[in-house]
């Protein structure tokens, strides 16, 4: 049974520690084309989520059946059946959605994120966690995503959702909606994670030790003497006992 800790742990590493997109550095190729704009971003990132937990359950309740000789091939084929629904659904409900993301919702198959968490986790798990890793690696997946749209499309556009926020007299940053753009904001906003990780790191690194356990330490170490000087003393009395028999 799967603990509130462990449920816990999971969404740290999947939002923070272990981001697929800004730690591990996953699935570069629909983070750096689809981000032009907040809309996108969510759009894309909901999808592949919706793709990472249902293929996680459904490798996760397989994993025991499918032969390990080809594993990688049966999982490409549950990925590519979710992909093929969800297309489907977005098709049918979010046309303009649809022609935005264009070629990158059948691209999700192919994505490093779903097959490298299908590998890594799912196919040695439990159906439970495995779904809380699917949900936890989409949702970091969608707010890196997030992050980068909306500081390329504010920059680049002036606006945000389609919102413009300035007035006539602002002036686009064209050079964030083209693809060096893409890159420099990835940098940017990698770079500023890693600082945080690292400055949380050290913090917990500098935490002092509690004082209980520093005394309990101390008075181990003052104990040993006294065991020592017993061991001793038992073994003067010995000696001496043993040279009365020699005398006698």
């Amino acid at each position: 049974m799967i603990s509130t800790k462990d449920i816990a742990n999971q969404f740290k590493e999947g939002i923070i520690t272990k981001n697929p997109v800004l730690v591990q550095l996953l699935g570069m190729c629909p983070t750096l084309a689809v981000t032009t704009s907040a809309t996108n971003a969510i759009g894309m990132g909901i999808a592949a989520t919706c793709v990472l937990i249902c293929s996680n359950v459904f490798i996760s309740l397989l994993r025991k059946l499918i032969p390990n000789q080809v594993r990688i091939a049966a999982y490409i084929v549950i990925i590519a059946g979710f992909v093929s629904a969800v297309e489907l659904l977005i098709k049918a409900y979010f046309p303009a959605l649809d022609k935005s993301l264009g070629l990158f919702i059948p691209l999700i198959v192919v994505n490093c994120i779903i097959l490298a968490r299908a590998e890594a986790f799912a196919s040695k798990n439990p159906v439970l966690p495995s779904a809380i890793d699917g949900l936890t690696m989409g949702l970091g997946f969608t707010l890196a995503l997030l992050a980068i749209g909306s500081i390329r499309e504010i920059l680049g556009s002036g606006s945000i959702f389609g919102i413009q926020l300035f007035g006539d007299s602002f002036r686009p940053i064209m050079f964030f909606i083209l693809p060096a753009g893409a890159f420099m904001t990835l940098g940017f906003v990698i770079a500023i994670v890693q600082f945080a990780c690292g400055k949380a790191e050290q913090k917990e690194l500098n935490k002092p030790i509690p004082v209980p356990a520093v005394k309990a330490e101390v008075e181990e170490v003052t104990e040993e003497p006294a065991e020592e000087e017993t061991v001793m003393e038992d073994s003067e009395i010995a000696t001496q006992s043993d040279e009365s028999e020699v005398q006698a």
